[in-house]
């Protein structure tokens, strides 16, 4: 029996509301191992930030831990300690020391006006009796670790090649440079990485910093917090593996948080699925995926779309479960047997495709380019980088065409391009035949009625100070659509309902609506003014795999109704493929690839379609048995 770590008994946390105190958590109990992974699970606001922030001992007012223990095994003594009970100011010998955390955003997490360095060699320093060049030598070895910073002997061999190219080295053959310089060039590169900024590092980059500072006191436990959320998905297949390395290597306890149960079964040995503040499957990772037992895992399980499977619509959390709540406050959940989804046959699809090929183009892109320029030393413009490189393709009426590519790779540029959003620098897009490039004034404002935008975060996208009736009513307004006040209240209304909200959301604010239904406020809002094609721009990257599921079978069930012509983007090929007809591939503003989703999926051609296909989690007890089994 491996040692223990971490024993959470009957863990009650507690939020005081205007009424009546909010259990954020409630009752958990849950034990942790050396060389342990434990994966927590289940939608926004189940409880799982807050338990690991009462592990942390980072509840704040109006939050308390209003009840049970957390009994932490230290590596000094082995004396088991009650976190609980712990003062603030003894438990911060504890944080980031032997229980480290890695949060969601590491660009939010990150101070933007201090160095990665001194942000790191801070946390060393806090917890290690060391000097400034030992934390620093330290945060390098952990950057290196963490492979962000290549190993010594890996520079010296790079600069060795380098050197080898210049003039000088060439003509000596197999010689080196000097050694003592080649020291001093391998300590420069190391020590420059630590003098950067967040802002001048990627996602992926910013996210191996945050590890690197979280292990760099070398903790026995480790919390990851949706680590992996904001980041493609080759990164966070690459964050995965990493975190798996690091686990083995220092045989560090983890808890990985997360809401898609497909994470899980990459890193997971044992799987906590909560809802509602509260523990509703406790069971083997293997075990959680082949045989769930609560309705609510089964929902989880089911509502994420898979490369190999093509349903009509994908099931949802409300078809295994109905709940109600008693007058005392407590759940009552009835579970349900959905009827499984009819899956789609090649016949179907077939069908489907020559029917659209017969159709005309509703969009046509000729040699589309697209650059920003990079200000010269004195101002001038010296080059143009090119995010839309000489890009062309069509959509049909009634087509989805999905877009699918690493963050980057210009999907985002080129959609807004096609809307005018952007200002292209050359080719040309035509709308229903009109060439609509160089469209200005009214015209433009015209057609905007038939081209609409679903942009990423629902958050952002909705004025606060808006009621949700006023915002879906505001185009209507420009557009001078609706003779009288009455006329676009029965409109606003009507989509309303329309996308599964009632007509009393008119009168609420958004802060009052959850990200789902904030994102069908938005959805509403964009079918205001009846447009024929809706660009969908990561619409649903920000939302939990069941509300991920329930808004794109409503976009299919509009566009049936409707008549819609989408492009769906995403970074996600199993998300796209369930929507699309045709997908596009890009890489570095270039279309490298497209094809129907079911040929891209089954006969990728190129490289980077294959590697995409390649880091998409398949969620599955397959995935975590040969996950094991490469462990052993």
């Amino acid at each position: 029996m491996r040692e223990t770590i971490l024993d959470v008994r009957n863990l009650q946390v507690e939020f005081a509301g205007e009424s009546k105190n909010v259990k954020a958590v409630d009752g958990i109990s849950f034990e942790l191992h050396r060389g342990e992974t434990l994966g927590i699970v289940g939608e926004s606001g189940s409880g799982k930030s807050v338990t690991s922030l009462a592990v942390m001992g980072l509840i704040q007012n109006p939050g308390r831990i209003s009840g049970g223990e957390i009994w932490f095994h230290p590596q000094e003594n082995g004396t088991p300690i009650n976190l609980v009970e712990l003062p603030s100011e003894q438990i911060q010998l504890h944080r980031g020391g032997d229980i480290a955390m890695i949060f969601q955003e590491p660009m939010s997490s990150l101070n933007p006006v201090y160095t990665i360095g001194f942000q790191i060699t801070e946390a060393i320093l806090r917890h290690q009796n060391i000097s400034a060049s030992e934390a620093r030598r330290s945060a390098i070895a952990g950057l290196q670790e963490v492979k962000l910073l290549p190993s010594d002997e890996a520079l010296r061999q790079q600069y060795i090649e380098t050197w080898k190219q210049t003039p000088f080295g060439s003509s000596n053959g197999s010689s080196t440079p000097d050694e003592q310089k080649l020291a001093q060039l391998v300590k420069q590169h190391k020590e420059a990485i630590l003098e950067r900024y967040p802002h001048q590092l990627s996602g992926g980059q910013l996210q191996r910093v945050m590890i690197a500072m979280a292990i760099s006191c070398n903790p026995l436990l480790l919390i990851a917090d949706e680590p992996t959320t904001a980041l493609d998905v080759t990164v966070q297949a690459t964050i995965l593996e990493l975190l798996r390395e690091l686990q083995q290597r220092r045989e560090m306890a983890m808890i990985f948080i997360t809401h898609d149960l497909g994470l899980i079964s990459e890193v997971a040995d044992k799987v906590a699925v909560m809802y509602r503040g509260k523990i509703v499957e406790y069971n083997s990772a293997a075990e959680i995926f082949s045989n769930p037992q609560h309705p609510y895992t089964k929902g989880l399980v089911a509502c994420r779309p898979t490369l190999n499977r093509h349903p009509h619509k994908l099931l949802t959390v409300s078809d295994y479960m109905n709940v109600k709540e008693t007058p005392t406050g407590d759940l009552v959940i009835q579970e349900k047997q959905p009827e499984q989804p009819v899956e789609v046959t090649t016949q179907e699809m077939n069908q489907r495709l020559q029917i659209l090929e017969q159709q005309q183009s509703l969009l046509q892109v000729r040699d589309l380019k697209v650059g920003f320029p990079i200000r010269g030393v004195f101002g001038g413009t010296k080059r143009y980088f090119m995010a839309v490189n000489s890009v062309s393709f069509d959509v049909k009426k009634g087509e989805t065409l999905g877009l699918v590519g690493e963050s980057g790779c210009g999907k985002t540029t080129l959609g807004r391009t096609l809307l005018r959003l952007i200002e292209p620098m050359s080719g040309q897009i035509l709308f229903e035949g009109q060439d609509i490039t160089n469209l200005k004034g009214k015209t433009l404002q015209k057609l905007r009625r038939e081209m609409q935008i679903v942009f990423q975060n629902p958050f952002s996208s909705l004025d606060p100070r808006f009621k949700v009736g006023e915002a879906i009513a505001e185009p209507l307004l420009i557009h001078s659509i609706g003779k009288t006040k009455q006329q676009r209240r029965e409109r606003v209304a009507y989509l309303l309902e329309r996308v599964g909200l009632s007509a009393d959301a008119m009168s609420r604010y958004p802060h009052q609506f959850s990200g789902g239904q904030r994102q069908r406020i938005c959805i509403a809002r964009s079918l205001a003014l009846n447009p024929k094609f809706i660009i969908c721009d990561e619409s649903v990257s920000a939302l939990d795999v069941s509300v991920q599921a329930q808004v794109l079978n409503l976009l299919k069930e509009l566009q049936d109704e409707f008549g819609l012509t989408y492009i769906f983007i995403s970074h996600d090929l199993s998300v796209v493929k369930f929507m699309s007809d045709r997908i596009l591939v890009m890489n570095r503003g270039e279309i490298v690839e497209q094809g129907t989703a079911e040929s891209i999926y089954r006969e990728p051609k190129e490289e980077y379609t294959q590697k995409l296909i390649a880091s998409i989690p398949t969620g599955s007890a397959e995935r975590v048995r040969q996950r094991q089994v490469r462990a052993l």
